[in-house]
């Protein structure tokens, strides 16, 4: 017996592998399908600079642009920013890149706003975000190098090049918030949403 019991497949408008376990791990079946949208041209568009306002607008986007493409079939984006107080940072585009963002988030706390959004038949449907704050330690230009040498290519897929259930535990002396938004996805608010919605068996 699965957990999910709605009438149709679940689609994540997400190719996050992080996300995609979390659901996984969660007990739901679910298809994927990418939003494919300019993200940055989303968010020049809108007007906004409030990193979670930003991690909510995509998140949206996302779900109604699949949803569109999904008649009938409840469609989950999200999305997550970084930033460092006023300042948002996006994927490294390269390990010179990587290298700068970790000399600018070392030491310092930084603020992760991770968003969701269900949508369906073109409508919105729910959303929420939540903020998990991160203490990077300080770190040497060496201890830099030598993360950026064991990482490898990881560095460039996620925003602030590290990803936390890898190698990049190693960078943060604090945390404060849940393992679900540091992984981009507010896991717990989105499986009541689904509980309310009569489409979890437990």
């Amino acid at each position: 017996m699965s957990i999910w019991c709605g009438p149709q497949q679940l689609i994540l408008a997400s190719q996050s592998r992080a996300r995609r376990m979390l659901l996984e791990n969660a007990g739901l079946k679910f298809g994927t399908l990418p939003a494919d949208i300019d993200e940055r041209a989303v968010q020049k568009n809108s007007g906004l600079s409030a990193p979670g306002e930003i991690a909510s607008l995509l998140a949206r986007a996302k779900a109604l642009f699949v949803s569109g493409q999904r008649p009938g079939q409840y469609v989950v984006g999200a999305d997550q920013t970084l930033a460092l107080g006023q300042r948002m940072f996006s994927k490294p585009a390269d390990r010179a890149q990587a290298a700068e963002q970790l000399g600018l988030l070392a030491g310092q706390t930084h603020a992760l706003h991770s968003a969701v959004s269900v949508a369906r038949d073109g409508k919105v449907l729910f959303d929420d975000v939540s903020v998990a704050r991160m203490t990077m330690r300080r770190l040497t230009a060496g201890e830099i190098e030598a993360y950026l040498a064991q990482a490898g290519e990881a560095v460039t897929t996620s925003v602030g090049a590290y990803q936390l259930e890898g190698l990049g535990v190693h960078l943060f002396e604090r945390i404060e918030g849940d393992h679900f938004t540091i992984l981009g996805l507010p896991l717990l608010s989105l499986l009541a949403f689904l509980r309310r919605e009569k489409l979890l068996a437990v």
